[in-house]
């Protein structure tokens, strides 16, 4: 019990469960998705994992040693940034595209704001975004060796139709990391497990998305469009991955929820009315921007204050 007692400043809810041990298991997680990319894609896309893991890492671990800060490389966190920037990369991009997105997230949203738990942000999608402004030709090419033409959500929204059950398999173009539902929710049941997540964002995200698509998308409460937006895109490694990280996040149960709510809400805009079919990214990271206006507003009135008198 002594580690347990320990005289300092606020929180002072302690637990056994560390952030090293959190950020193992999201990378544990993601491993489906990761192997599915690289059997998928080809080899290009090890390449694109390792070399954008190996730079947030070595951008954390510069930094620190720069400003004489302890190293905090450890704790995986930077190896997560990393794994997700990479994911959510074309598959045949260039291999210096990545390394740069991961370098500009860890240095630029996280270190700058003061490392871990600090930033406002999810890194890993202020990076993706970052790059989708710099070098939009090479973001939006999802033509590889194994795939040709558009994304299965861009043909969609053309007008044209797609094979859902591949989309669901993953054996469709997309980025390295979104394409198999069943590698995404085979992770997420992992997270689940374990206690690191839970229900109440990526839950009330989908399902408040499946109601704004059915309203407003043009065909109903429709299987087949619905699942295929389901299926496609970013959607499913956003809402169990990155729109559920804690950073980031708010830290009550009802503002969870409504963060969930607003991320649906801006995806079925983004996907509907929007120029590009997809629309995640943006979405989290406007989510992100909410989350202390969405804390401060859910969050729990202290006891003897701001109740009716009587």
């Amino acid at each position: 019990m002594s580690d347990m007692m320990n005289v300092s400043s606020n929180p002072h809810i302690r637990s056994k469960v560390t952030t090293d041990k959190i950020m193992l298991c999201v990378v544990l997680a993601l491993l489906p998705a990761a192997g599915f990319g690289v059997w998928n894609f080809g080899i290009h896309a090890l390449w694109q994992i390792l070399l954008t893991i190996a730079a947030c890492v070595a951008s954390e671990a510069v930094y620190e040693l720069l400003m004489k800060k302890k190293l905090t490389v450890l704790d995986f966190s930077a190896v997560v940034t990393g794994l997700l920037l990479a994911l959510n990369m074309p598959p045949a991009a260039p291999l210096w595209v990545g390394p740069m997105g991961g370098v500009f997230a860890i240095i630029v949203v996280k270190m700058l704001f003061g490392g871990l738990g600090q930033n406002f942000m999810n890194p890993a999608l202020a990076a993706r975004c970052f790059l989708l402004i710099s070098f939009p030709g090479i973001m939006t090419n999802f033509e590889c060796d194994a795939y040709t033409g558009a994304t299965p959500l861009a043909t969609l929204k053309s007008g044209g139709s797609v094979n859902v059950l591949n989309m669901i398999i993953g054996r469709t173009s997309g980025t390295i990391g979104e394409t198999s539902m069943i590698a995404i929710v085979a992770g997420a049941c992992i997270l689940l497990l374990l206690g690191i997540i839970d229900l109440k964002i990526p839950g009330s995200y989908i399902i408040t998305f499946v109601i704004f698509y059915g309203l407003f998308g043009g065909h109903g409460f429709s299987t087949y469009y619905i699942s295929a937006e389901l299926a496609g895109g970013g959607l499913m490694l956003g809402a169990f991955f990155m729109a559920t990280d804690y950073v980031t996040r708010p830290v009550t149960k009802f503002g969870q929820i409504i963060y969930g709510v607003i991320l649906g809400i801006l995806t079925g805009i983004f996907r509907i009315f929007g120029a590009s079919s997809e629309g995640v990214s943006y979405a989290i990271i406007i989510g992100n921007m909410l989350v202390p206006l969405i804390t401060r507003f859910t969050a729990p009135k202290p006891f003897g204050r701001g109740g009716e008198r009587i």
